[in-house]
């Protein structure tokens, strides 16, 4: 085999867009507010409604919380925020208080407190099955939930992340959490289900606020859903989600640059499904893409420390290691249970010694034909920096009218061996 340095390759790359279409809805307030209405003869004066929120990066997460205090205030109920979201945070009230102010959601922006504790209160009756939920929700007058429906990191089913999710594992706190997750995947496609239904049953959750963002992450559907309606329509909620989920442009490559990972990106750092890679032992690696070599390159201020995901990479820099916050992700990986997820992978010094080690791994790649695409973070794929080989590539696809050529061929690095700005 020839060894090609780096300095041999001359490697340039293009910008590039990738052309998705928005189906964003012009106007949140007006569209929720009509999703509401239906809910005014339940809330009467004096109520004492919790907002359940979680640790997701939502696009118009801020916006839509606004609207619904705003919306409740004219009820006359009082409302205020808790964490739904698990185990995160450290599995702390702190850390997870901590999160939601990383993403403007305190008291100071929103005019109502914010609730965060970590006890729980069993309401099943039977000793063997345990269905915990958050105990300052359950002192509450009601429970309204918000979250995004989207393709869950772990497994696929008929329920993934959304509504169920965060009303089983994200209100039931690290107890729930750590129970379900404990099971494996099974637990989050069989019992997870099970547990759900106790927990609307209950009539403790008055409605959950459906999410659904195009492939752009503009929110596309917004929907005000009673409890007894949750589990007949998320799953057509998934279905629309799984439809618009954006991926990469070309379904081989030797290497992918990931600038960012990071829990506000995806629950598990950086998404599989954009990966090619679930590293769950037992479980099939999806057919495509197919990737010989991820770096990872950095780890997102809202992740707190916490590197989960970073098994996922082959090559990470010493920036983003200096970031993880091991006793952090070691909490989260033991409630997921999917240890590959946090293994360390090769540390280098800087990104261009990242793609060294990258392409040594890939084993003999000749040169002039390097398949290398560089993308922000798993979320954001609308704009990508590729290699020439990688530009022809995509030149000699039949869906090539849906890429726009940004720059003229540049190098990738700057001096000391980073990256360009994006």
């Amino acid at each position: 085999m020839t060894v090609i340095s780096l300095a041999d390759r001359k490697l340039k790359f293009i910008k590039v867009r990738q052309e998705f279409v928005s189906k964003k809805i012009p106007d949140i307030e007006t569209h929720l507010y009509r999703e509401l209405d239906r809910f005014r003869p339940n809330l009467k004066s004096g109520l004492n409604i919790a907002i359940a929120v979680g640790s997701r990066g939502i696009t118009d997460h801020l916006e839509i919380i606004k609207v619904l205090i705003r919306f409740l205030k004219e009820c006359g109920v009082n409302s205020f925020i808790i964490p739904a979201m698990g185990s995160h945070g450290g599995a702390t009230a702190a850390g997870q208080k901590e999160i939601l102010e990383g993403y403007g959601i305190s008291e100071k922006e929103l005019g109502v407190t914010v609730r965060s504790g970590m006890d729980v209160f069993n309401i099943s009756n039977d000793p063997g099955n345990p269905v915990f939920i958050d105990k300052i929700g359950w002192e509450s007058d009601g429970i309204i939930m918000i979250n995004r429906i989207k393709p869950h990191t772990d497994f696929s089913s008929t329920y993934e992340s959304g509504l169920v999710k965060m009303a089983v594992i994200g209100l039931g706190n690290h107890h729930l959490a750590q129970l379900i997750h404990g099971m494996g995947v099974k637990g989050l496609e069989d019992y997870m289900p099970w547990i759900a239904r106790k927990i609307f049953e209950s009539g403790k959750i008055l409605c959950g606020i459906a999410i659904v963002e195009d492939a752009i992450d503009q929110t596309m559907e917004l929907r005000a859903l009673p409890a007894d309606e949750i589990m007949d329509v998320e799953p057509r909620l998934l279905k629309l989600a799984q439809e618009h989920t954006p991926g990469l442009p070309l379904d081989m490559l030797d290497v992918l640059f990931v600038d960012r990972m990071g829990k506000d990106i995806s629950g598990v750092g950086m998404d599989p499904h954009v990966l090619g890679r679930l590293k769950i032992p037992g479980f099939p690696e999806p057919d495509k893409p197919h990737i010989r070599s991820v770096i990872a390159c950095d780890l997102t201020p809202d992740s707190h420390g916490n590197g989960l995901g970073v098994g996922l990479a082959d090559v990470i820099t010493r920036k983003l290691f200096n970031k993880i916050k091991l006793d952090v992700m070691y909490r989260n990986v033991y409630t997921s249970t999917f240890v590959e997820r946090v293994k360390i992978p090769i540390v280098a010094e800087n990104e261009k010694h990242a793609l060294e080690f990258a392409l040594r791994n890939c084993g003999e790649v000749p040169k002039n034909k390097e398949i290398i695409v560089r993308i922000r973070d798993t979320k954001h794929l609308d704009e990508l920096w590729v290699s020439i080989p990688a530009m022809e590539k995509l030149g000699s696809k039949n869906n090539i009218t849906n890429i726009t050529v940004l720059t003229e061929p540049v190098e990738l690095f700057e001096a000391k061996g980073k990256l360009i700005p994006f």
